[in-house]
């Protein structure tokens, strides 16, 4: 029985039989990458630049940016990069770094999500308590506990999957190495330890999913009791954002890992993990400076002042 040792290298799935078709895909993958890299660059740099920014809600926003950057930029360039050159290979240390740095950016980004929710709820629900509650320095402890959360699941997950034994090849129907597919090459009982890890993150991301949900029913509660349509409005604005954010997010993760293996099918899986890895990183800053008229106003200044 071949053991992990004797993978050297992992074949990712074809997006695309014909030479036509994978110039098609790298061309969509690249029109998707820099529309990421110019919409969470530009608020990077509006973020970055205006004081009028440095605000605890834009500091967060600024991390999902970054996360974002990352995490498109961790599964996006080696699938345009195996369209490009007719390939699917990647090697062993490639696929465990793949891994290392999608679980650690994409768990990194759902704690910051939870943490803006908390900043929303504070921010509407305890007005009063905004400056003691988001202080400069508790920000920086959240963002930092955030980040390393993040890191401490990478490596536990990263571990997990790397120490099994495969003996069911080198194929993984993923267009990157994700973790259960890698679990499908596995032949002993010990990938149900990366299980058991996984049930583990996951009940802990769905507890940070109810707190969001909680917090939304009091904002959107003690929004509806203001009096003012003008203070309702830019409530909605700032809220009605991260809320779809949040739900494309969490739905569509969920179920690439919690689906059951019945309905379970190349396509579906693919489709799965590109809304939840690619598509939130090119529509978030979209969503965000929507209807953020604070936000929108910096970025025009930034893109008429270059």
């Amino acid at each position: 029985m071949p053991n992990i040792s004797s993978v050297r290298e992992f074949l990712l799935l074809a997006f695309a039989d014909t030479r036509e078709l994978q110039l098609l895909h790298f061309a969509l993958f690249l029109g998707i990458y820099l529309a990421a890299l110019l919409g969470n660059g530009l608020i990077l740099s509006a973020v970055a630049c205006h004081h009028r920014l440095h605000t605890p809600m834009y500091f967060f926003l600024l991390n999902l940016a970054l996360l974002d950057l990352g995490c498109i930029s961790t599964t996006l360039p080696k699938a345009m990069a195996n369209a490009l050159w007719d390939t699917r290979a990647i090697s062993y240390q490639g696929c465990a770094a793949q891994v290392f740095l999608f679980v650690f950016l994409i768990v990194s980004e759902f704690y910051i999500l939870t943490i803006m929710a908390y900043d929303r709820y504070v921010a509407i629900c305890k007005p009063l308590h905004y400056g003691s509650l988001l202080g400069s320095r508790a920000c920086a402890q959240m963002a930092a506990a955030a980040w390393g959360s993040g890191f401490l699941n990478a490596v536990l997950h990263t571990a997990n999957t790397f120490s099994l034994p495969l003996c069911q090849g080198n194929v993984v129907d993923q267009f990157f190495c994700e973790i259960p597919q890698i679990l499908k090459l596995s032949c002993s009982d010990a990938y149900l330890r990366e299980v058991g890890a996984l049930v583990f993150s996951i009940s802990l991301a769905f507890g940070c999913f109810v707190f969001i949900v909680v917090s939304y029913v009091q904002i959107f509660r003690a929004v509806l009791r203001m009096p003012s349509e003008q203070g309702r409005h830019k409530a909605f604005s700032t809220c009605l954002p991260h809320l779809v954010v949040v739900s494309l997010f969490v739905c569509t993760a969920m179920f690439a890992y919690l689906k059951p293996p019945s309905i379970s099918s190349p396509s579906l899986d693919l489709v799965v993990s590109f809304l939840y890895s690619v598509v939130p990183a090119a529509l978030n800053p979209l969503i965000y400076s929507m209807r953020n008229q604070e936000l929108k106003a910096t970025l025009k200044k930034l893109i008429l002042f270059t």
